[in-house]
């Protein structure tokens, strides 16, 4: 009973707020669940399409703790809207600090001292052991981690940086935690609970099903065929739309043939100034383009509700980049498409980005001088040693760590973990963890060639793909509407959807889709496989567990 009445409390608590401060008449049932808890003083990992609402999950809860909000977001653009909606809301007042903001110092000190209640970070700047410290001493009492999959070793956009933050939010006295994202396998959720070192944690995941999206693929013979089809496809829409695509010199030829044919369009990619990034993201924001064209640079903090399309002439690495990509459409929840102009051959592309391996011989070296060093080294001195930029230095410590021989102390330095493993014994553990992350990027590329090639549903196999049970047909992807695709036949027996099962070489594995002759298997160590049931059964192949 009493707790059933703090429940009470804290939702109406949560709903006046909501109302009076942002507007907001009622909050959804993810939302509200996940702000109770946090309240509570419990953790929370939320998972919900982009445009339903995360940033809501800790910006009303903020305004009953006692004490500032850090939340930790990868992108300027992003922190810079966030701040500037929160200001419009007069919440309590927010700032970023970040590379591109002066004043920094006067920042932080706003919210040491209390007139600030939001306080937006990159991850990249918490690894800065003295801009911690200065957050440690303003006492934080909530910390949102947005884009939270980023955590993920395994994930599709993995960010080293990322990994730092468990030690981060230990340093600030682990308030209540809430991690965020909108695209998460079950195995990358896991990954971010023990990453982040979550507690008390309440995993709250919302429908991935996008109804109004307009799933489609267009499949193509020869690079011509489909750069033209593209052009007259994306000049023919109405409405704003993304043209995605795999390179830089891509995004200059499209965008060149789509001004030719007449639309307001400009290029994005991570080779442009920044200067030149910022104007596009304005003039996307503002309505003065009608489609850009880009790399997966335009991603994450693109808030714009009214995109109409969003058309790939390429796959990207995975159904996980894919379904975040195309999420960026329709967020208005009107009609929208997704079209994916597909070529078998354009996959090679996307593993030679992905097939880079760990560099031994780095790996062994850093080992090596941080074990006959003794103590604590700052990264600073060893990057100049090694003759390293920080990026690949972070890389290569993040697996050392990984690996249970380096660990980074609340300052940042470096030292070498009591009875860890000797150097080369290190490395060769980092070299086969690395060699674990190929594989499984690899059978994301291998899925993001079945999705493109299935004659199923596709509105299922992205959404199963994500865990999320989907036993019928959506009657309006491009299959469905051409009467390719069949309701599933998936009828009982063993190995249902979730269940966990291992196989002899493959090692331990969960259920991610089942249909009446096959299922895919989530494998820790080698990522997807999809199994012939027939076979499964014969030889034994799987044994539940």
């Amino acid at each position: 009973m009493g707790v059933r009445d703090g429940f009470g409390l804290r939702a109406r608590r949560l709903r006046a707020v909501a109302r009076k401060v942002f507007g907001w008449r009622d909050l959804r049932p993810g939302q509200l669940e996940a702000m109770r808890h946090l309240l509570g003083g419990g953790d929370a990992l939320v998972v919900m399409p982009t445009g339903s609402g995360k940033s809501a999950v800790y910006q009303v809860p903020a305004l009953l703790l006692d004490g500032p909000t850090v939340v930790v977001s990868p992108l300027i653009a992003l922190q810079r809207d966030q701040v500037a909606g929160l200001r419009e809301a007069d919440a309590g007042g927010a700032v970023a600090v970040n590379s591109a903001q002066s004043g920094t110092e006067a920042s932080l000190e706003s919210v040491r001292a209390g007139t600030t209640e939001f306080v937006f970070l990159s991850p990249e700047q918490l690894a800065r052991p003295e801009t911690v410290e200065r957050l440690r001493a303003a006492r934080p009492s909530l910390i949102a981690i947005d884009e939270a999959h980023c955590v993920s070793a395994w994930g599709h956009d993995f960010r080293p940086d990322y990994l730092r933050l468990g030690q981060v939010i230990e340093r600030l006295g682990h308030p209540p935690v809430v991690a965020l994202t909108a695209t998460a396998t079950p195995s990358v959720r896991e990954e971010i609970v023990t990453a982040l070192g979550l507690s008390d944690v309440r995993q709250i995941v919302r429908g991935f099903d996008r109804p109004n999206l307009d799933l489609e693929v267009r499949r193509f013979v020869t690079q011509e065929d489909l750069r033209r089809a593209l052009v007259e496809d994306a000049a023919s829409r109405p409405g704003l739309g993304l043209v995605y695509v795999a390179t830089r010199r891509a995004a200059e030829e499209y965008a060149a043939a789509l001004r030719e044919a007449g639309r307001r369009v400009e290029p994005y990619h991570a080779g442009m100034k920044a200067a030149d990034r910022h104007r596009v993201h304005g003039m996307f924001r503002d309505d003065e383009l009608d489609v850009v064209v880009a790399t997966s640079a335009f991603g994450m903090g693109i808030d714009k509700p009214d995109v109409r399309f969003v058309l790939h002439a390429a796959p990207p690495e995975s159904p996980d980049s894919y379904y975040q990509e195309i999420g960026r459409a329709g967020r208005d929840q009107a009609p929208a498409s997704a079209v994916l102009f597909y070529r078998p051959e354009d996959l090679g592309l996307r593993r030679f980005f992905a097939g880079g391996r760990a560099d031994e011989e780095l790996l062994l070296r850093t080992a090596t001088l941080i074990h006959e060093h003794g103590g604590a080294v700052p990264a600073a001195d060893l990057r100049a040693v090694l003759d390293v930029g920080a990026t690949r230095l972070t890389r290569v410590v993040n697996l050392l760590e990984r690996a249970g021989a380096v660990e980074v102390t609340g300052e940042g330095d470096l030292r070498q973990v009591s009875g860890g493993p000797a150097p080369r014994e290190a490395t060769a553990r980092a070299v086969e963890l690395d060699d674990t992350r190929r594989r499984i990027d690899d059978s994301r590329i291998d899925m993001m060639r079945g999705y493109a090639e299935t004659t199923g549903c596709r509105r299922r196999f992205l959404l199963e793909y994500f865990g999320e049970p989907y036993e019928r047909t959506c009657g309006d992807c491009d299959t469905c509407r051409a009467g390719l695709s069949a309701p599933p036949e998936t009828g009982g027996g063993p190995f249902p959807m979730h269940a966990g099962v291992r196989h002899s070489s493959w090692g331990a594995g969960v259920v991610m889709s089942r249909e009446a002759d096959r299922i895919t298997v989530l494998f820790d160590e080698v990522g997807y496989k999809t199994l012939s049931l027939e076979a499964v059964e014969r030889d034994g192949l799987l044994e539940a567990c």
